[in-house]
């Protein structure tokens, strides 16, 4: 099974001008944590709550301050094209449960969440990629 089979394909994209109020506003609104940002179908960064509240609020920035400041520039993404055994695994090892998803022309298509993948997985990757992703330690970091 491809990844195209199971990701969401409406996906909301914040801008890199828009401010991170707005952001916040519209992840409440769809009552999600994370975004990409992107100027049309290029993806540019991730956003998160938490980038908002560690690198937003914790470090005192306004509410007007641009998505382009907080942001994550280091985006980790797969193609549409991919098996999603080899996906899971790869979310397992580097511990997100979501992932944009981009076409070979780095357009993004798509988000794919681990809920998408538990309800087709047949052999336990996405029980595997659970416990891949949610084990101790790894390299998050909120400061770069």
């Amino acid at each position: 099974m491809r990844v195209s089979d199971l990701m969401t394909r409406e996906v909301c994209v914040a801008n890199p001008q828009e401010t991170i109020q707005q952001a916040a506003r519209l992840m409440a609104g769809l009552d999600v944590g994370m975004l990409p940002v992107g100027d049309d179908d290029r993806l540019m960064g991730m956003i998160t709550d938490r980038d908002i509240a560690i690198r937003g609020v914790a470090e005192g920035k306004a509410p007007l301050t641009k998505v382009s400041e907080i942001m994550s520039h280091a985006v980790r993404y797969c193609f549409a094209d991919q098996e999603i055994d080899e996906v899971l695994q790869n979310m397992a090892d580097i511990q997100v449960r979501r992932l944009p998803v981009i076409d070979r022309d780095k357009r993004l298509v798509g988000i794919l969440a681990l809920s998408d993948a538990t309800t087709a997985a047949t052999n336990g990757e996405a029980g595997e990629a659970l416990a891949g992703i949610s084990r101790p330690g790894g390299q998050h970091s909120q400061t770069g």
